[in-house]
């Protein structure tokens, strides 16, 4: 397929993630995360892998999995201690930035001390929570920095339907808390209320609900009221998304193209991810774990190249602004 081709493909799936969305908020949530998910993870990492996941040292990845570890311990056995977790997402973050912006290991490991320290200091601060626990490894990540990627993709093809799955992107998500239709049939069925709750993701629902002012943060007005459906049909259409749009540049970033093993390994990975989903969501959500928190982390230098990216061509449209400045 075209560059072209992928774009006008992207506008078809973000329509389709937005109707199902609308529809059957809660349980798309479920269904993308427990299917599409588990298979986005195992191919971007594998594909990341191959790039040596876009960082200046062949072994910076290694820094990466060692805090998603270690974030991963005091998330599900430690939780007394998820604080710690918290920290540990603020580091990886910023340790990516050192891992794309120096090449020097001496510059790096000042850079993480440096943002070990800035973030044990704020930890207890509601700004650092909000931010770093709950929507970095959530919405800022399925939403924002897919967004980012599209910009880029645009910038690079100059595709006018790039530009145009830009904008239907952004319409998607505004229009999920604009248009608030009346479905008197919908009802979140009892299934997926409780997995949200045990799961622990209804809290994204209520941070943005708290965030925004917009009402009381009780479960009852996440599951029932206008602005949670609302909220529930933006995160429900983020997270589709999000893993269509992966699946599919297929023949573009060509994520399927490896050792014959390692796809083999990954499908059946991702089969066993379902199938403990299947089982007991609960469950499947503390085994995939680190998995999923993993494709976060190891993603973080792929977001700062986008940004560097787009930043470099928004200055280039610039000529005189670049030639003062060198003079």
């Amino acid at each position: 397929m075209t560059t072209k081709q992928i774009d006008l493909l992207n506008i078809g799936l973000m329509l389709v993630a937005l109707t199902a969305a609308f529809a059957v908020p809660f349980e798309l949530f479920l269904f993308s995360y427990a299917i599409l998910g588990p298979l986005h993870y195992l191919t971007e990492i594998t594909w990341l892998h191959k790039r040596d996941y876009f960082t200046t040292s062949k072994f910076d990845f290694v820094w990466l999995i060692v805090l998603c570890v270690f974030a991963t311990l005091f998330v599900v056995l430690f939780t007394e201690y998820s604080n710690i977790a918290n920290i540990l997402i603020f580091v990886a973050f910023f340790s990516a930035l050192a891992m794309v912006l120096f090449k020097s290991t001496l510059y790096k490991l000042i850079f993480i001390a440096v943002a070990t320290a800035t973030g044990t200091a704020i930890s207890e601060s509601p700004p650092f929570f909000f931010l770093f626990a709950i929507f970095l490894p959530t919405l800022i990540h399925v939403f924002l920095f897919t967004g980012l990627f599209m910009v880029s993709g645009a910038i690079k093809s100059k595709s006018a339907p790039g530009v145009a799955a830009l904008i239907v992107f952004i319409f998607c998500g505004a229009i999920c808390f604009v248009v608030k239709p009346d479905f008197a049939w919908y009802k979140v069925t009892a299934y997926a209320q409780s997995s949200m709750i045990e799961s622990g993701f209804v809290q994204v629902n209520q941070a943005i609900i708290y965030l925004l002012n917009l009402g009381a943060t009780t479960r009852e007005a996440v599951f029932s009221s206008a602005v949670g459906l609302g909220i529930m049909r933006f995160i429900a259409f983020a997270y589709t998304y999000h893993y269509l749009n992966w699946f599919s540049k297929t023949s573009v970033i060509k994520w399927h193209e490896v050792p014959k093993h390692w796809f083999i390994s990954v499908m059946v990975m991702w089969v066993a991810s379902v199938g403990l989903y299947i089982y007991d969501y609960r469950t499947g959500l503390i085994a995939l774990y680190f998995l999923s928190m993993l494709h976060v982390f190891l993603e973080f230098p792929l977001n700062y190249r986008s940004v560097q990216h787009i930043g470099e061509s928004v200055w280039k449209l610039m000529p005189l602004s670049a030639s003062r400045f060198r003079r």
